[in-house]
């Protein structure tokens, strides 16, 4: 269940760095696609309300399979303490204070 869990969380961050990519920028000058001359499909304002929302929507799956993961991970392990990992039956060293010469 990891290993696909994983898979899929690998897939939504592609397709969300693609995504990210794709969207113009600001300024415009880093943008995919040219400026208002373009007669595609789609226009430049359902353009990037379809990326902001799949940006969105990856966004969220992306969390929610890093939140699966990390529950994953952690399930089959019992909670330790560095207390209970000392070991018990050594006695504590007993101070030494600095040697005096006897005469």
């Amino acid at each position: 269940m990891e290993t696909i869990l994983l898979v899929i969380h690998l897939m939504i961050a592609l397709a969300m760095i693609v995504t990210v990519l794709l969207q113009r920028s600001e300024g415009g000058a880093l943008g995919i696609g040219g400026g208002g001359a373009g007669g595609g499909l789609i226009s430049g304002r359902g353009a990037a309300n379809l990326l902001t929302r799949s940006t969105a929507v990856l966004a969220t799956g992306f969390f929610l399979t890093s939140i699966a993961l990390a529950v994953m991970a952690g399930a089959g392990k019992a909670p330790t303490s560095v207390i209970d990992q000392a070991p018990a039956s050594q006695a504590p060293a007993l101070p030494t204070g600095p040697a005096v010469p006897s005469q």
